[in-house]
């Protein structure tokens, strides 16, 4: 049986999540740009003066404001610890929409609990990545990725002169070996 990947941006992030949560038996592998984790803390973000756009999200979704368990029954940051394949996450610090801490609720808490987890957080994106050098940064991620996790050939990587991709995970780890020494 071929298990394919799931990837997808905004809300297709949020149906990657999803997918490996949910599904977890159905996908190889994930990738998810921009794609929020949590229902609550995604709507909660949302500004004042989008307050009729979060009243509407509230009927389609269903009240995660007064019903906490429903809320951690669709989000998938809840359920974190059933994913089974390797996801690549890409998110925008300046994202107005979906959040940094999105990424971060999800990828540090896979990282916590083993599951292979690549974050690339793009310091100067917001809602996807506009810059060409970062678009293309990402893509190549993303190619070596999915032929990593899929099989296949991917082209050599090159850094991207211009690209501004951090890793938040890695930097973490950096960060606690400094204070072990």
């Amino acid at each position: 049986m071929h298990f394919p990947p799931v990837k997808g941006g905004s809300y297709g992030g949020y149906a990657c999540l999803a997918g490996l949560t949910f599904t977890p038996d159905l996908y190889k592998c994930g990738v998810d740009i921009v794609g929020p984790s949590n229902i609550k803390t995604l709507l909660d973000s949302i500004p004042d003066y989008w307050a009729p756009l979060r009243n509407g999200m509230l009927l389609k979704i269903g009240d995660v404001d007064g019903d906490e368990e429903f809320n951690k029954k669709i989000s998938p940051l809840y359920h974190v610890d059933k994913i089974k394949a390797p996801l690549l996450i890409g998110q925008g610090a300046n994202d107005p929409r979906v959040k940094q801490s999105e990424a971060d609720q999800v990828a540090f808490s896979m990282s916590e609990k083993g599951i292979p987890v690549e974050y690339v957080l793009y310091p100067d994106e917001g809602h996807g990545f506009a810059r060409p050098e970062n678009r293309i940064d990402f893509n190549g991620r993303v190619e070596h990725f999915l032929a990593k996790h899929l099989g296949g050939r991917a082209e050599e990587f090159a850094e991207v002169e211009g690209a501004t991709a951090r890793f938040p995970l890695l930097e973490k780890e950096d960060n606690q070996a400094e204070e072990v020494v």
